[in-house]
């Protein structure tokens, strides 16, 4: 049975400075009124752990991988994202809202996408198949979710091997660099699953989380990283390989980080490594 198949799989939008413009999707969300500028543009499903919903069977079907990335058969163009997944826990209140989000795991995560034009919801380009999403078997406890945690000591990097070579896919980030982050996004993320309705590109989640009969665990992945020059040019190709590294940058330097890609040699104690062939 796949590890997280009881897991509900969430993502956030916009959670990183200039992402949405990188992947052309700043315009499917002009309409989305947030509390700041820098605030998240919304929450979208990718996983849902049931058959029992309205809408979005498709999101039913299992779409983890820690070693592959199945393109979909419709020609359409497909780009890494590069993120930080959490293990939470969930906790209800008598009201069958969520009360209560606790982060347990953290590690390098995929949100791979297909990019088009036009699609009514997020979703819609987020789960085509099997394997079209990834996690790395390697996660990180969390001591606590908060400045001076463990979280604070790491960053993030994507490459693309490609024909033999590697090319840097997303910016090299601290994991602080996102626009939320700790306490303030834990809130945000309770009020917006708790909220959010049917409007442009967003979907009622908390509806959602009813039909799957209010799973305790979720996988939430807080947003994809810029893209380097060549990631935002650059769409996933038959032979490729993407490579996501969540490490310590207080034990190992980017430079050391990559020469463990180059020798595909990584030591699980420093770092949480997804590496997928793409199919």
């Amino acid at each position: 049975m796949p590890k997280y198949i009881d897991f509900l799989g969430l993502g956030i939008a916009g959670n990183f400075a200039l992402h949405l413009d990188q992947a052309g999707e700043a315009e499917d969300f002009k309409d989305i009124i947030t509390a700041d500028e820098a605030a998240p543009k919304g929450m979208f499903p990718f996983y849902l752990p049931c058959d029992k919903h309205d809408a979005k069977s498709m999101l039913s079907t299992y779409p983890l991988d820690a070693k592959k990335i199945k393109l979909p058969q419709k020609d359409v163009n497909i780009q890494a994202e590069p993120e930080v997944g959490l293990i939470c826990n969930l906790e209800y209140d008598d009201a069958k809202k969520i009360s209560k989000i606790t982060p347990t795991h953290f590690g390098a995560y995929n949100d791979c996408s297909i990019r088009v034009k036009g699609a009514s919801k997020i979703s819609d380009k987020k789960n085509w198949g099997i394997s079209s999403k990834g996690i790395s078997d390697t996660l990180f406890k969390i001591d606590k979710f908060e400045i001076g945690g463990i979280m604070d000591s790491f960053s993030i990097a994507s490459f693309l091997r490609r024909d033999g070579k590697v090319h840097a896919y997303g910016e090299d980030v601290e994991l602080n660099g996102y626009s939320y982050f700790y306490s303030q996004l834990i809130h945000w993320i309770l009020n917006q699953v708790n909220t959010q309705k049917d409007f442009g590109p967003l979907e009622p989640i908390l509806s959602y989380i009813k039909d799957c009969n209010y799973p305790s665990k979720a996988i939430i992945s807080i947003g994809a990283t810029r893209y380097t020059p060549y990631g935002e040019s650059t769409f996933l190709d038959a032979g490729d390989e993407v490579i996501i590294a969540v490490y310590n940058h207080e034990i190992s330097s980017l430079k050391e980080v990559l020469g463990s890609i180059e020798s595909s040699s990584y030591d699980n104690t420093k770092m949480s490594v997804l590496t997928q062939k793409v199919l």
